[in-house]
């Protein structure tokens, strides 16, 4: 179990500000971050992931960041491991830990342990990939409605993941998510989520892509190289390689990128409401410093309740 004590969570949508509001609330409270991002934990890729810069690090340790080569796979477990050993290290030095992120099922493989479903079955990957994706979006209906109405249809591994545990387990996958460990401590974990209005936080993502762009994301994609199966699902990679292949206009690109990076965000909004009894904070009126100091003062007056 993940020692959620003197453990504080920040979660919210991409562009929110999470970044800079968890290095200076970390600095406010002696706290070191722990990132909850599924794609930040790759190095080589800073400008497309929106890496915290060093500027911003260096207010407090960060981990969790620019740890594995973008070959490597990731997977919710492997991060609950890893998170769990950087927050017990954490804690032996008498230091909070401040879990900030806006992937949601790493948030709650954290806060309410893991749902027992069965590891990748590489022989049946390798014959769910001879699917196109329509023929996996079609067989998931028949064996898990539930599922294929909620799944990204366009997210290929999405796809063949569910039809993997469906037919691995012989029960439906949707079922199986729910079924989260109830040992897992999440009536212990603390936090706040945070979100902007809408046109706030839209204006926000469309002006990251552009500074994205003026500041080499392009070329950045293109030293990158060859990518592992996880890192191939970062936001805005395939777009950027059509761009680099001649398939689309830096404009088309862009816009398409923005579209994207919309869409997920309203998907994390939608998560966190759902998944998370966090305190829910509305930057869109307030100040950074306002912010900053409402935050950690609720993670300083949480841990003297723990």
């Amino acid at each position: 179990m993940i020692p959620l004590t003197n453990c504080f969570f920040l979660v919210g949508p991409t562009a929110s500000g999470k970044s800079t509001l968890a290095a200076d609330v970390a600095q406010k409270i002696t706290a070191e971050v722990v990132s909850a991002d599924a794609f930040q934990v790759y190095r080589g890729l800073d400008l497309l992931t929106a890496k915290p810069d060093e500027p911003t690090m260096q207010k407090a340790p960060h981990h969790l960041i620019g740890i594995l080569d973008l070959k490597e796979e990731m997977n919710v477990e492997r991060f609950r491991q890893e998170a769990g050993r950087v927050i017990s290290q954490i804690h032996s030095r008498g230091r909070r830990a401040l879990v900030a992120g806006g992937t949601g099922l790493y948030v709650k493989a954290l806060t309410h342990g893991l749902s027992p479903l069965p590891p990748a079955d590489r022989e049946l990957r390798n014959r769910l990939n001879q699917l196109t994706t329509g023929e996996l979006t079609v067989r998931l209906a028949q064996l898990d409605p539930a599922s294929a109405s909620s799944v990204d249809t366009r997210n290929r591994y999405r796809l063949m993941r569910a039809l993997e545990i469906c037919l691995l387990t012989g029960q439906p996958a949707a079922s199986q998510r729910t079924k989260w460990k109830a040992t897992g401590p999440a009536a212990a974990a603390r936090g706040v989520f945070v979100f902007r209005d809408r046109d706030d936080l839209y204006g926000r993502i469309n002006e990251r892509v552009k500074s994205m762009f003026a500041e080499g994301v392009v070329e950045e994609v293109r030293r990158a190289g060859e990518t592992g199966a996880t890192a191939s699902r970062m936001l805005g990679l395939t777009e950027i390689r059509a761009l680099i292949n001649g398939q689309m206009t830096r404009a088309e690109c862009m816009a398409a990128i923005q579209q994207a990076t919309r869409r997920y965000a309203k998907r994390q909004l939608t998560w966190f409401r759902r998944q998370s009894n966090f305190e829910a904070l509305n930057l869109s009126p307030l100040s950074h410093v306002k912010a900053v100091e409402w935050i950690a003062e609720r993670a300083l007056v949480l841990s003297r309740e723990e």
